[in-house]
């Protein structure tokens, strides 16, 4: 089975992907396909997000399984098409996290057709800017009266902290 998968760069203008992809790959190989479909060299460290119909952020898979055990999520034992079961399911994808690439990533499409030489891109619209954009990140709540350094010993200096009690 094929799988026709949208890829949207979060960015001010349009960019946008259409990758061809064999549902048998793993989410590593489709890191790489969709770095590469966007300009980049996939080198950065890079994650996907599970996500609902909103694209409210779910659990993360990661690049690399960072578990002491190695028996977590990570995208090389994590198959495509056990990923995305039907048409409108998505995930996330955040490209370097220095520079927090962002992008909406849905299938579009399954096919029983057997195609030759992919992945490939069916579908390219827009050019990747040169810059990532700033994200901001805002608290839904904000309180104004949590004060971090607030605590019981109120201490005029830190020397009279005895940390030989820790």
């Amino acid at each position: 089975m094929t799988y026709r998968i949208r890829i949207i760069l979060d960015v001010k203008d349009d960019v946008i992907r259409d990758l061809i992809v064999d549902s048998s790959i793993n989410l590593e190989e489709l890191h790489y396909t969709i770095a590469k479909s966007f300009g980049f060299k996939g080198q950065e460290m890079a994650s996907f997000y599970k996500t609902d119909d909103n694209w409210e952020q779910g659990d993360e898979i990661p690049l690399f399984d960072m578990s002491e055990n190695g028996d977590s999520l990570a995208m090389n034992n994590c198959i495509v098409s056990e990923i995305f079961k039907n048409v409108g399911d998505k995930l996330i994808y955040i490209y370097d996290f220095m520079l927090m690439w962002s992008f909406f990533v849905e299938l579009a499409e399954i096919t029983n057709a057997n195609e030759d030489g992919l992945p490939k891109i069916a579908l390219s619209f827009g050019n990747t800017p040169e810059e990532a954009p700033e994200k901001e990140f805002k608290s839904e709540k904000l309180t104004n009266d949590f004060d971090a350094f607030d605590d019981e010993n109120d201490l005029e200096n830190i020397d009279d902290l005895d940390f030989d009690n820790y």
